[in-house]
């Protein structure tokens, strides 16, 4: 259910629709949501601009604005809100078309009570904020992609140590710039080329000695 301080706005220019949505929600909420009302879409957006309004009941016929158009001139200037649309039993197509399009649902007018009114806000509540939290990992996701592909293409490195130039123009050892770019970690070690040139003496027993245990059978 809502909790007390959530806010409700509904945008309808017809005062009795306006007194019995509020009736319907302070019953079925045990007054525990504020209900607050608009009749033009230019009032109503001045009201979400200020702020805690956490969902729109909409009438899709406003003195300002008829039809799709109420809808989607408020959700493309606030598209965090979840809006629930109303609509006469002629337009229930255009509901349907309407949450396509980015409603959360809608509501024929006259065939509500109390506790569908609310059941369906609290929803609608919940579906926008799933939206949110996908959208934000789909970012995530993509971020994270955008990360690994800084592998990709041409990486200056220097000739001589092998260190590798990012884009600022600072040079880095490749496995700072590595790890720094990827998932991936790093352990050293000496490979048998370099062993012969730093210990000429044992390399050969070492690399023998290595070699041997590696072909040990487990």
């Amino acid at each position: 259910m809502f909790q007390t301080a959530n806010k409700i706005l509904l945008i309808d220019d017809e005062p009795a629709m306006a007194w019995l949505v509020n009736e319907y929600l302070q019953t079925a909420s045990q007054n525990t949501v504020a209900l607050e009302t608009a009749e033009t879409v230019a009032d109503g957006l001045q009201r979400l601009a200020q702020g805690d309004i956490q969902v729109l009941l909409l009438d899709l016929s406003l003195p300002d604005s008829l039809g799709p158009e109420t809808f989607t001139k408020i959700h493309n200037l606030f598209p965090l809100i979840p809006v629930v649309v109303f609509t006469s039993m002629e337009d229930e197509e255009l509901g349907s078309r309407l949450v396509q399009l980015g409603a959360q649902d809608y509501l024929v007018k006259g065939q509500i009570n109390g506790s569908t009114l609310l059941r369906t806000l609290r929803y609608a509540v919940e579906r926008k904020q799933i939206e949110r939290e996908r959208d934000k990992l789909i970012l995530e996701l993509q971020q994270a992609l955008a990360e690994v592909k800084k592998l990709g293409g041409l990486l200056p490195i220097c000739s001589s140590c092998k260190k590798i130039r990012d884009d600022r123009g600072y040079w880095h050892q490749v496995e700072q710039y590595i790890a720094a770019h990827s998932e991936a970690q790093f352990s050293h070690g000496v490979c048998e080329d370099c062993m012969r040139k730093l210990y000429p003496g044992l390399a050969d027993e070492v690399i023998a000695r290595v070699k041997g245990r590696r072909d040990k059978p487990d």
